[in-house]
Formats: C-alpha cells, structure tokens, sequence
C-alpha cells in the first residue's frame, strides 16, 4: 500500500510539472523518464502518432544505460503493430519467445519483459507509452500493465494539447493553401475532420507508399484516390481505377494481369491487364475485400515479385507502379474470418487513411450541396442558385447513410422538380417522400423548442453553434474562428459576452 501511494504521488507530480511545461519535446521526455523511475525498467518510450492516418511523428525513448539495446527498435515497431491491430495493451514476460510474433524475430534482442499501452484522448488513439526490461531483471507484470494504463490515461490530456503537438500533426501546407489545393481536384469542404483528411492526402501525395483508404461506399474514396495521384510524382504516367465488386469472379484475374491469345475460350487475342496498363503510374483497386481468396494470393505474389503473369503465358513481364487500395468494409475483420489473406493486408496496410462518413462532417453539407447545386443546375439549364435556411437546415440533420454520393441524388432530385426560373430551391417543391421528411423534421424541432422570447433564443442558438464550433476544433479558438467564418478577437469578445468557457 505504501508503495502504491508512493506511485500515485510520483504520478500527481509528473501531472503538476506537465501543466506548467510548453515544450512538447520535454514533455516526451519528463513522461519517458517517469517511466523508466516507475516500472524500475531498463528502456520506456512514448510513440506519438497522426489519429487520422496512424502514422508514427515522433518518438522518445529514454534508457538507464548507455548501450543501444540490440533490437529495441524492431520490438517497439512490432509490438506497437500488434496493438494497432489488436486495439489493446501489451505484455510480454518474455518477448523473444512469445508466438504472437515470428520465430527468431528478437532472437538477439537482450530485453526480456516488455509491456505498452495506448494513449487515447476524445475517443482516438494519439500515442503509445511502452517500457521493457532486460532478462536479468525481474519480468514486468499484470499489475505494471494495469499501473502504465493508469499512466497512458493520466498524460493523455498534456499530449493531445493541439498547441503543443500541431507541428507534428499538421501538413506543410496552412489550412487555407491545402484547401484551395484540393478543392481543383474535387475534394471540397472546411470542417475540422475534413481537414485531417486533407492533411493525410497531401502526406500521401508526397511519398509513394501504398495506400489504403478505408471509409463507407459513397464517401468518395476514388477521387482522393485521384488526388493523390494528381499531385504525387507518378502524376504525368496512368492513373487505372478497377472495382472489384464489378467484375466477374472468373474474370478479375484477366482484368488485372492481362491474357495470352487462346488461354481460354473468347480470347482471340493478347490483351494488357490492368496493372501492366499502370505500369509507371497508379492503380487504384477498389473494393478489394471483394477479391477472392485465390485472386489475393496471386495479387500478393506479384505486389512482392514486382512483375505481373498474363493469363496462359509463362513469361513473366516487370511493372512499376503505386497501389491505392479502398475498402468500406473492415479487412480486419475479414482477416479475422479467414476471409483476406495477413500478408496481403499488410502489404496494402503501408498508409492507412480513415475517410469520414458525411455526418461526421456536417459542417461541409452546405458547401458541398451548393456545388453539386451548380454543377446540376447548369447541366439541366435551370437558373436555380441556391437552398432556403430551413432546407440547408434539414441537410444537416439527416443521417446521409449514402454518404456524398446520397446527397448528389437528393440535389438533382430537387433540382429536377425546380421551375427552370426558380433562383432556390424550396421545401415545397420535394419530391413527396422527402417533403414528408422534411415535415418531421420540423415538426421534431418544434417540439425541442423552448419557449422563450426571441432575444433569450437568438442568445442561446449563438452560444450552441460556438459551443459546437469549439467542440469541434478541440476549444482552439483559432481554428473555431475559422471553421464559422470569423475573426479570432469577434469570437473571444462573443464567448466572454455569452460567457463560454472551456470546461474543466
């Protein structure tokens, strides 16, 4: 007990020297350090990671003594991968014979016991804090896995401060230049997760990993695809698109590797596959949980060969080319199942990026339902420019399961019943299954409306949309500012007159 409320006060100083520390850099050091003093260990380290793409942008590894630790990289590269993949805490008394990892894979390594947890702040995953100790020592134990949880939980707060991580975090490029970037290629939108997304896209753009994009169908994973093709090195050479989910069992092989005149009956000639016609460029796979067992092996063959076989010949033939993958279902599961291969998903699991669903971006409904407005518009000859308050309100409360794609039909069914000189588009003029939806719509806000003067409401709504700005931006007033199309000063002045403050 004594030693246990001597870990607890360690903790509660660790947490009083944090609060007053502004440099990210010693942060990582002074948790590293208490780590080491904690758990008696012979290494610790924090790994912080972008929640979005679940990229490693800095690490802090601290040791007692001053030789390398043979290994300890490869350790911490593995273990941190199986928790990603695991989404729980580690332990090992001892690491080089655990059979969750290779035969042999740390056979040199002298560290014995290891153990890690996940550091998680608003429901994502922001870094890992790990600690290990030589055979010699004692093994690390269950109680010092549930101690380092406690630890990962207490630091989580001082890690994820957006002031003292954004330089790891955020692209190269200022918010605005990124957006302006995207938006030529089709990519449009300004709300925080949208920008995450945007700042994932352009880091994938800059280097030439694979790339697996995993979102709901109609959240627009090809045109990031293209994207990132557009403005990525390999942007003057092919860019390929195939659906999986499109083509015929029997005919996915040929569609990608191509055939030989006569391999089978129909093919009365050479043909080029798909992955020969990128060669130099990109091919974006969709759906490719859809390929079937066989398919992966031969496609994971010639990831790792380099060099496609067309169907019926024997001679192999080399390509160059980028993979972008996208899946909307989980291929973790599925390779839990048995129903993907473990080596083809880590083969296509180099940069991983999460695409949002359209509600978790609400805030982009209004722009975007304004382009696909345009764009339509002008297609049928219709001067219509833009949607009343009520009906932009009710595009914003809906669960858009389709995603993007859900609301681009619901635009052009609007557009189509839109007199050809309407200049908006009214909620009279829905379809009749929409305008029945967009009657319960008001009739639920009607019913969660206070009754209270015009002045108090007005005054409530404003407080409510700075609250869910700021919310949304983590209480950076910066990027709230931002995000509501104001200025920094106007949104501090409105937050002290309706007395907002960020909760304790």
């Amino acid at each position: 007990m004594k030693k246990d409320n001597q870990t607890l006060i360690s903790l509660f100083d660790l947490a009083e020297v944090l609060s007053h520390q502004s440099n990210f850099q010693e942060i990582l050091r002074l948790v590293s350090d208490k780590a080491l003093e904690i758990f008696k260990a012979d290494f610790a380290s924090v790994v912080m990671i972008n929640p979005r793409t679940q990229k490693t942008v800095k690490t802090v590894i601290r040791k007692t003594k001053t030789d390398p630790l043979k290994g300890l990289s490869v350790i911490q590269t593995n273990v941190i991968g199986w928790m990603m993949l695991n989404r729980q805490s580690f332990l090992s008394e001892n690491i080089v014979a655990d059979k969750r990892f290779a035969k042999d894979l740390f056979v040199d390594s002298p560290v014995g016991s290891v153990l890690a947890a996940p550091i998680r702040y608003g429901g994502a995953n922001i870094g890992y804090l790990a600690a290990g100790k030589r055979f010699e020592n004692p093994s690390l134990s269950s109680d010092d896995l549930a101690l380092a949880e406690k630890f990962a939980l207490l630091i989580a707060p001082y890690l994820s401060h957006t002031q003292k991580i954004q330089t790891y975090f955020n692209a190269a490029l200022p918010e605005n230049a990124l957006v302006q970037k995207y938006a030529a290629a089709g990519l449009l939108g300004k709300s925080p997760a949208f920008i995450e997304l945007l700042q994932a896209i352009e880091a994938a753009a800059r280097c030439d990993a694979r790339v697996l994009l995993e979102g709901r169908t109609g959240t627009g994973k090809e045109l990031i695809a293209r994207a990132i093709h557009k403005f990525s090195d390999r942007s003057e050479k092919p860019f390929i698109a195939i659906d999986c989910g499109a083509i015929p069992e029997n005919l996915v092989e040929s569609e990608l590797f191509g055939h030989v005149k006569g391999a089978f009956t129909g093919a009365a000639s050479d043909r080029r596959g798909l992955m020969e016609a990128a060669d130099g460029g990109t091919l974006f796979i969709d759906e490719v949980a859809n390929l079937p067992l066989p398919m992966q092996t031969k496609l994971m063959r010639a990831l790792q060969e380099s060099e496609v076989r067309p169907v019926g010949s024997n001679k192999a033939r080399k390509i160059d080319l980028r993979i972008i993958a996208a899946s909307s279902a989980s291929l973790r599961e599925l390779m839990g199942a048995g129903k993907f291969r473990e080596d083809l998903f880590y083969r296509l699991y180099v940069y991983p990026i999460k695409v949002p669903a359209l509600a978790e971006r609400s805030a982009d409904i209004p722009l975007l339902a304004d382009y696909f407005l345009e764009k339509i518009s002008q297609s049928q000859g219709k001067k219509t420019t833009g949607f009343s308050p009520q009906l932009i309100a009710f595009l914003q409360s809906r669960p858009w399961n389709g995603n993007i794609r859900e609301l681009e039909n619901f635009v052009e069914r609007a557009v189509a019943v839109t007199p050809p000189d309407a200049q908006t588009v009214e909620s009279d003029l829905l379809p009749g299954d929409l305008r029945e939806e967009f009657s319960a719509f008001l009739q639920s806000r009607a019913l969660h409306l206070p009754q209270q003067s015009l002045k108090t409401r007005l005054r409530d709504c404003e407080a409510e949309i700075l609250r869910e700005a700021l919310e949304a931006c983590q209480w950076n007033q910066s990027r709230a500012a931002k995000l509501l199309d104001t200025t920094e000063a106007l949104m501090r002045y409105r937050m002290k007159k309706l007395g907002i403050r960020r909760p304790e």
